[in-house]
């Protein structure tokens, strides 16, 4: 199938036939979990949220801006963005950093 309109990430039913509907929320977790547990990881820490506080964590790690990161996820609160960017920027940014230690 190409793909020329309409989402990009979509369901696979289980005859391996791409369908039309975009990807829901549940089927992201579900890969998120399974390949946390490939990797040895427990997967009851990670979910399909997982991967937008990481987008969010490394944005702003990487000097984007809050505004870009809401552009680019589903917080319209600055205050939400920084949730993220705070629990990321733990070991980055702080006084010991400066000191080399």
């Amino acid at each position: 199938m190409n793909i020329t309109t309409g989402p990009l990430f979509r369901s696979i039913n289980r005859h391996g036939q791409v369908q039309h509907g975009r990807l829901a929320g549940i089927d992201v977790a579900r890969v998120v979990k399974k390949l946390a547990d490939r990797t040895g990881l427990d997967a009851a820490k990670y979910a399909g949220h997982s991967l937008r506080a990481g987008h969010a964590t490394s944005a702003a790690i990487a000097g984007a801006s809050e505004r870009s990161i809401m552009n680019q996820t589903p917080q319209r609160s600055v205050q939400m963005v920084r949730r993220y960017i705070r629990d990321g920027s733990l070991f980055c940014e702080n006084s010991a950093g400066e000191l080399g230690l």
